[in-house]
């Protein structure tokens, strides 16, 4: 039987615009239900639904022209068969545009809104015809919000510390498709025979290997379909990370022998590249809160087979005394706004809310309160998110630094390359935008406890 890619897509979008299901989530759950599917059956439905849900509010905004009930008013299968629908019409060229009315009308009717094909038809229609001609808003802010589908009070929290230009940049790039980022295994060979090896094997399976500028071991990935089917990965000889993930370990630079404790570490990308830099020397304690992640962890430890490293259920705001003053090493990424992912997390935007930020602030604040005991003195602790919110970062440095004068910034300029020691802030702190700087947003703090 046939799978209806449409349908699918359609089922995806329900699950997260109704039911507040994560997109990321979802998605690869219905690849992997439907891995037999070919590479361009997925790509289709990959596509569809993440440019769907990244232009959302452009969407319902172009939508909102040309219907006269509005997308808010719609019933909700109809309304996400006329935005994926849309959204074919405006970005994808390869299908035509007849092609995207009659499946959508064809959609409306087996989901069983057969009086409603009109509606549809009438609407994608007159929408292919004049979707060149459409007023975007006159007030800039506005437009951009339009434009680029940001809710308004996001802008303005980020206008207030970056000019437009810079803003806009990074919307653009939240927009732009970008290969999958790994990190080669830290292992006892050579990093450029490991990645000629490498780099062979994945031409053959027609995958392409590209070397980013910031990290010898760092590399784009392309052209690959599911990665489950690759040896390289099921036997751990990379992992995916983004680059400013692996910048904690290298701000961290730990030393043979070294105690490290990840207080939030699922899935386990830092906690397993800290392993792989101490050489299989010390230990890696890779705690998380529920046993979902923990599993998540576990999973990445055994495809790597690492034995300097272990997953363990534990809650990041209760003390455990038995941590205290244990820690070479202390990795706080800890949970966020996710406002520097917004490219790959595509719903999250629509999914934070202005007043949930303050409660993320007092969760990170309580969460390094208790972790803070378990460095000992002259130890490291790392403090890291991936948003981009002064609230959420330099401001809990700051906070945390006149709560705890036993700590203090720590250097990380030697530890970074070239092209980012002159953006790091106060010798300790650097923020990453995407489009400035080859990365998701992040920021990345680094505390030392005096000895």
């Amino acid at each position: 039987m046939k799978v209806n890619e449409r349908e699918l897509v359609l089922g995806i979008l329900m699950e997260v615009t109704e039911k507040g299901q994560y997109s990321h989530i979802v998605l690869r759950e219905v690849l992997e239900k439907y891995q037999y599917l070919d590479k361009k059956e997925r790509a289709f439905i990959t596509r569809v639904t993440e440019g769907t849900l990244e232009h959302m509010m452009e969407l319902d905004y172009i939508l909102d022209q040309f219907s006269k009930v509005k997308v808010k008013k719609m019933k909700p299968v109809v309304r996400n068969i006329l935005r994926s629908a849309v959204y074919q019409l405006k970005y994808m060229d390869t299908v035509p545009d007849s092609a995207v009315c009659n499946e959508a009308v064809k959609l409306a009717v087996k989901k069983g809104f057969a009086g409603l094909k009109g509606f549809v038809n009438g609407v994608l229609r007159n929408t292919a015809v004049h979707l060149d001609q459409i007023p975007y808003p006159k007030d800039p802010v506005e437009e951009l919000s339009v434009r680029y589908s940001i809710p308004m009070w996001i802008l303005e929290l980020w206008l207030k510390s970056y000019d437009n230009e810079t803003v806009e940049t990074m919307l653009k790039d939240f927009q732009k498709e970008k290969p999958l980022m790994i990190r080669l295994r830290l292992g006892q060979e050579d990093i450029l025979r490991q990645t000629e090896g490498l780099r062979k094997e994945l031409e053959a399976e027609g995958i392409e290997l590209r070397k980013h500028p910031y990290l010898p071991y760092a590399f784009y990935l392309s052209g690959q379909d599911y990665l489950g089917r690759l040896d390289s990965f099921r036997e751990g000889r990379f992992s995916v990370q983004d680059v400013s993930s692996m910048l904690v370990c290298e701000a961290a630079a730990p030393g043979p022998g070294d105690v490290v404790i990840d207080v939030c570490a699922a899935p386990g990308g830092k906690a397993v590249h800290m392993a792989e830099k101490l050489r299989g020397t010390g230990m890696v304690e890779a705690r998380d809160l529920t046993a979902r992640k923990v599993g998540l962890i576990q999973e990445n430890i055994d495809r790597t087979g690492l034995s300097n490293i272990k997953a363990v259920q534990m809650d990041a705001r209760q003390t455990d005394t038995a941590s205290i003053g244990m820690a070479d090493i202390l990795i706080a990424d800890l949970p966020c706004s996710g406002l520097g992912v917004l490219g790959k997390k595509t719903d999250l935007k629509y999914k934070i809310t202005k007043e949930s930020l303050d409660g993320l602030v007092r969760l990170q604040r309580e969460i390094l309160s208790t972790v803070k005991e378990y460095v000992r003195p002259g130890g490291t602790l790392i403090y890291s998110t991936c948003t981009i919110n002064p609230s959420e970062n330099m401001d809990n440095v700051h906070w945390f630094l006149e709560q705890n004068p036993e700590y203090t910034l720590g250097d990380i300029r030697k530890n970074l390359c070239e092209e980012l020691r002159a953006d790091v802030q106060e010798r300790g702190c650097l923020q990453l935008l995407p489009g400035i700087h080859e990365s998701d947003g992040f920021f990345l703090a680094c505390l030392r406890r005096r000895a």
